[in-house]
Formats: structure tokens, C-alpha cells, sequence
């Protein structure tokens, strides 16, 4: 099923305001200066409880993180929440809109983290800025009116990748994977399918890994590549969403796959003619509506936060 004409308009209209990565900018600082100055849809904030940006302690590396309350009676549960953008890009402002969505609508507290990026800090920075980040979590979700036994994990593209654990450090409850970075293999089916004029491209992706791996020997390394894991068991129950015209379809479909051989409930959702960042448009897009609602559900279901939450 190809992209509607809808969603084939949107791709175009965001492709037009994207830096041409990997093609005529191939400097990360630009790229980001590039996408900064880029205009953005003009939305009034989803509102939520309250915000707040912090530094975490000197021990956890001076690392920022923007921290959302939902509505209601504490204690809440705690997601802590990795943003996309390949390693590279992004960052606590980008993807606001994301972490509103699953504070208002799962009713979690939802702590966004600010890892850093690369290529100024390769492999393996932001997997250990997103250790660092859910120690700290776990270890102040009283302070924090949280529940530290209610603890979520959970991240688009890049940020899929950060978020999928490999059962080390504190207990995660749910790890819920939005159009995950899964495998540096780029080799699949969907690359080749979808890998041009659909927003992301087999090219930006190829230039996100040569940015994020200054060793080319890391692919192998399952903080690098989850899919690649020799074992998956005993990991937290899973969440993962897909977009059919996208070209991390299948490795997010086969992380899955992996865990649910491996033993893991898994709840996984293609969208059908969703291209990958559909995420944050809801207030265009139909399939956006759907996948704001069977995230939020997920996460509801598996926090205990109960269909009281707003979908």
C-alpha cells in the first residue's frame, strides 16, 4: 500500500523543510542549525500538569532532561523517554509534542532525555547518557511523585534504539518502541522499498550511521544493533509500532519477532500507509490519531493508569 495522498503531501511538505544530510550538508552542527531555523506548524501546546527542565546530578554527567507531570493524583508511573533524530538530531524541543502526548494520554510522568550526540560523541555516549538517565529516574521517582516500581522505557527511531534494554540496571515495567532503529545492516526489504521520497531515506540513514559509529566494528554491538542481541529473554514486555512506507519497518517488525520467540509479550502495530516521524501529526493525520491511541493504550495498560487517561 503506498502513502495516501495525504500523507504522500506531508512527507513532501517536511522532506522540503529537512536538511539534505548525506547530500549537500554533510556537517552534523550545520545540519542541526539547518533543521533549527526551519519553520515549524504553529499548535498550541497539549497541556499537561506542569513542566520542568533539570540537569542531572554531576555524577550522571550534567545531563538535561525535560520532566512532564500528568493530571491526577500522585504517585504516577515514570517513562523515561529518548528522543529520535538518528543519533545526530533532535532534542528536548523537537519532540515536546511526543512527550505531551504520552504524559497526557498514558498519564505517566515522562522524563525526556537530552543525551548527547553525534558525531561529536559517538557510540556508545548516548546509550550510557540513557543508563544514566533511567538510574536517575528510578532512583527519584518518590521525589519525583512517581511510582519506582512503574517504571517505562520508551523512544522513537534513534531513540527505539536507546530505549530497547538488554535487562541491566534498574526493573523496567514496559518498554514501548516507536518505529525503532533496531539493526545498522540497512538491508532489508523495506530499505529497498520505501528508501526514497518517503521523509526518510536509505541516504539519511546511511549518513546517521557513519555519524554514530566512529568504529564500523560497533554494528555488531547489541547497544548498537538490539536485533543483533544473542538473546532477548527476561527483557521487559514490549510495545512496538511500525509505518509500512518506512524504511525501519521490518527491523522494528523483527525485533519483535526476536522477542516474542524469546519469550517477551510483545503488542506490535504496522500503521498502513504511514511514512516514519508520522507520529507527532495527529492534528493532520488520521493515522497519527490511531497511533497516539494504541501507544497511549499500551502504556495505560501496562502502567496501571486505566482507561481514565485521556487516549
Amino acid at each position: 500500500m503506498p502513502l495516501d495522498p495525504r500523507a504522500q503531501k506531508i512527507a513532501a511538505a517536511m522532506t522540503a523543510g529537512f536538511p539534505p544530510i548525506g547530500a549537500e550538508v554533510t556537517d552534523a552542527a550545520r545540519a542541526r542549525r539547518l533543521l533549527a531555523a526551519a519553520p515549524g506548524p504553529d499548535l498550541e501546546p497539549i497541556p499537561v500538569a506542569r513542566t520542568e527542565d533539570r540537569t542531572l546530578d554531576p555524577d550522571q554527567g550534567d545531563l538535561p532532561v525535560r520532566i512532564y507531570w500528568p493530571d491526577g493524583a500522585a504517585p504516577h508511573p515514570v517513562t523515561v523517554f529518548f528522543h529520535g533524530g538518528g543519533f545526530t538530531l533532535c532534542g528536548l524541543d523537537s519532540h515536546d509534542r511526543f512527550c505531551r502526548i504520552l504524559a497526557s494520554g498514558a498519564g505517566t510522568i515522562v522524563v525526556s532525555v537530552d543525551y548527547r550526540l553525534a558525531p561529536e560523541h559517538p557510540f556508545p555516549a548516548a546509550v550510557e547518557d540513557a543508563r544514566a538517565a533511567v538510574a536517575w529516574a528510578h532512583a527519584n521517582a518518590a521525589s519525583l511523585g512517581g511510582d519506582p516500581e512503574r517504571l517505562a522505557v520508551a523512544g522513537d527511531s534513534a531513540g527505539g534504539n536507546l530505549a530497547a534494554r538488554d535487562g541491566a540496571g534498574p526493573p523496567i515495567a514496559f518498554q514501548a518502541l516507536v518505529y525503532p532503529v533496531t539493526d545498522a545492516g540497512q538491508d532489508t526489504p523495506s530499505y529497498r522499498e520505501h528508501g526514497e521520497g518517503k521523509f526518510l531515506t536509505a541516504a539519511h540513514m546511511r549518513w546517521y550511521w557513519e555519524q554514530y559509529l566512529d568504529d564500523p566494528s560497533d554494528a555488531d554491538h547489541p547497544y548498537a544493533s538490539p536485533l543483533r542481541a544473542p538473546d532477548l529473554s527476561g527483557l521487559p514486555p514490549a510495545f512496538v509500532l511500525t509505518a509500512e512506507c518506512d524504511p525501519l519497518r521490518d527491523e522494528g517488525e523483527a525485533y519483535a519477532a526476536r522477542l516474542a520467540d524469546a519469550g517477551v509479550p510483545v503488542e506490535v502495530h504496522r500503521i498502513e500507509g504511514a511514512f516514519h516521524g508520522f507520529f507527532g501529526l495527529d492534528h493532520v493525520l488520521p493515522a497519527a490519531v490511531e497511533a497516539r491511541r494504541l501507544t497511549t493504550g499500551a502504556l495505560r495498560a501496562a502502567l496501571g493508569t486505566g482507561p481514565a487517561a485521556r487516549a
